[in-house]
């Protein structure tokens, strides 16, 4: 069962930045899709951010601008940029493999908290 583990979260101000990591234990990271995923509380979980094995990127509306994903496929890692960060963004974010109907692949790690206030 492949893994995943996710670094990079804290506590920022708004308007600050925060740079997340997801590293996974499988061996063929390069083929799947990646996804950034967050849950707020009581909200359910979204997908936030997607990154296909060629590169191509995928937003939801309001990060559009503020975050930015990519990858590094030598070190089976994905990562989100978080800019010009806001109170709305604070949750729980975790990293998934997706297939073409947007449905994961992995089981869930232990996610890194974001925290947006000041």
């Amino acid at each position: 069962q492949v893994r995943v583990v996710e670094s990079g979260g804290g506590l920022a101000q708004p308007g600050g930045s925060l740079r997340l990591s997801c590293e996974s234990s499988s061996t063929v990271f390069s083929i799947y899709n990646m996804g950034w995923y967050r849950q707020a509380p009581g909200k359910q979980r979204e997908l936030v951010a997607g990154i296909g094995t060629s590169g191509d990127t995928d937003y939801i509306e309001s990060v559009k601008g503020r975050f930015t994903i990519s990858r590094d496929n030598f070190k089976n890692t994905v990562y989100l940029q978080l800019d010009s960060l806001q109170a709305e963004d604070t949750a729980d974010y975790y990293c998934n493999a997706y297939n073409s109907y947007r449905s994961i692949l992995w089981q869930w790690g232990q996610g890194t908290q974001v925290t947006v206030s000041s």
